[in-house]
Order: structure tokens, then sequence, then C-alpha cells
């Protein structure tokens, strides 16, 4: 396994930048966000590291000399929108850049990609369904025809009022899971998971690793705080926002001992890439890279 971290959480730095805290701080990979240039609405989208839109053979060349000089390996490329929107439009330019990541991919020699498939929150998962074939199947035909592996994370993005009830990404469960697989049969479709989902769900985030260890492409290391004094105020149908709080590795209710024990047994090899939304760090550069050493500390011990 490689340890490292999720770019998002650097916006203020440069490529060569970012590269250089992670070589600095002891990271030995970076999973590199990929949004369109511009400002995104969400918290911790629009980051843009690497211009897929521009991506020439020189600049991938460059960047991949960089990567050498710093001794750091780009783990994947990342770009998280809803690609299932219900807006036909923010649809279909969701799809068209995610495409274009998925082409820049192997001219950087890497072979993941990672992503949300998305969701029209205001419809249940069966009749999401059908939309969802129709938009992902070409996705993976054409990450098949890059040589490119497609990771989903598992995360609900059901947070706010405008994500309710069902959440901007489908991909959430095991159920879920086996369908998605199912009907698009294809070794270049599998998983970004985060066991951080699992405890917001109030799921055993060990128990899915063992049964789809083949589709464990990418893995995210983010931890979460359930306020059960909260939550026994509002109960886990309002805002979970609420009642939990996203924490760094260490901090929250994993147990991290267990579950990088359970990757070693299910021969796990892949990167483990630190997400920091933890805010009790502070909002600033200084404050959330100082939350990537702390959660490096907990973490490294694992990687001898």
């Amino acid at each position: 396994m490689k340890l490292g971290f999720v770019t998002a959480i650097l916006p203020e730095l440069s490529f060569d930048n970012v590269l250089n805290f992670a070589r600095h701080e002891g990271f030995s990979t970076v999973e590199v966000m990929c949004w369109p240039l511009g400002k995104a609405e969400r918290k911790y989208a629009g980051v843009t590291h690497i211009d897929v839109t521009s991506l020439s053979k020189t600049k991938a060349q460059n960047i991949l000399g960089q990567c050498q000089d710093q001794g750091v390996s780009i783990s994947a490329l990342g770009y998280y929108p809803n690609m299932l929107d219900p807006d036909a439009e923010t649809s279909r330019v969701a799809v068209a850049h995610f495409k274009k990541v998925i082409a820049a991919a192997p001219k950087l020699s890497l072979k993941n990609v990672n992503g949300f498939v998305g969701r029209d929150w205001t419809q249940t998962v069966d009749e999401n369904w059908p939309r969802f074939l129709k938009i992902w199947k070409p996705i993976i035909q054409h990450a098949e025809d890059h040589g490119v592996m497609i990771g989903i994370e598992n995360c609900p993005m059901s947070f706010t009022r405008d994500e309710w009830p069902g959440g901007k990404n489908l991909l959430t469960t095991p159920q879920i899971w086996r369908r998605a697989f199912n009907d698009i049969d294809s070794p270049n479709f599998g998983l970004n998971y985060d066991p951080s989902h699992f405890i917001l769900q109030g799921m055993d985030p060990l128990s899915p690793l063992a049964e789809f260890k083949s589709k464990l492409f990418h893995l995210h290391a983010k931890d979460v705080k359930i306020n059960h004094a909260a939550l026994n105020e509002v109960g886990r149908f309002d805002f979970p926002l609420k009642w939990h709080q996203p924490r760094i590795p260490g901090y929250g209710d994993i147990n991290w001992p267990q579950f990088m024990a359970e990757l070693m047994r299910i021969g796990y090899d892949g990167p483990l890439c630190i997400e920091v939304e933890d805010d009790t760090f502070g909002k600033t550069l200084e404050g959330r890279m100082k939350a990537l050493k702390v959660a490096r500390n907990v973490l490294a011990p694992f990687f001898g």
C-alpha cells in the first residue's frame, strides 16, 4: 500500500508545491483533483491541480517529470460531480468533462480515475436506475477503451437541503454495488472506498471489504464522529450535519488498526489517500496542512 492524500484540501498550492509538501511530509502518492477551471459552489469541489482540457504530450511529460523529481506518484485523477443531475445540461457537462479526465489518465501513465456516479436526489434507486445505465454504460466503455479503472466513492452526498432526501450519489451500499456491477459487468468499474460513509449510515466499515476486494481500486482514509447526544435529540432522519462531524483518521469512530488489519488480510495493496474535511484544525491552509500531518502520524505505523 501507498499512503497519500487528496489534493482538494490544498487548493492554494500549485501542483509542484503539493508534490513538494507530500515529499517533505513523507507521503508517497497523491490523488490529484481535475475539476474544470472556475469556481464550484460545493465545498471541496472546483480544485484543479491538473487541467485535463489542455493536457498536451509535453505538459504530461512535464507533470511526470515533476513527480519523478519529488519522488511522489499520482494515485488517481479525481473529479466528483453529479453526473445524474436531473438538469440535462448539468449532467451533460459533467459527463463530458469526466470523459476528458479518463482520456487524460493514460497520457500520465495512469490507470485510475475516481468520481461519483451521481443521482437524482428526488427519486428512488429504482427510479434512477434506467438513467444510470444509459449514462454510465458509455462512460465505462470509454474507460475500457482507454485502459482506465473507474473508482466510485460511496459517499451518500446527502447532507444539506439541496441534496435531500436521496442524496446525490447512487452507489452507497453493498446491495446497490452488486446490482450495478451485475448490470455493468466490467473489470474497469469498481470502488474508491471510504469507510467513514459506512459509519455515517450505521454500517460496519469492515463488512464489505472481503466480498468486494476485487473492486477496491482506490481507498480514501477519512473518519467521522457521531454525536449521539445530538442524534438522540433529532434522530437519524434529520440532516446528518446536525449529528455527525467529519474527522481525520484516529479522531473519529473508526477502529483503524482493525480496518488496516482487514485490508492486509484480504491482500489490498493499492493507494490509501487521506481526505481532510475536518474543520477542527481550522480552515486556514496551515490548519489543513497540520491535519494532514496528524492523520499521517496515525496511519504511518501501518505502512512500515
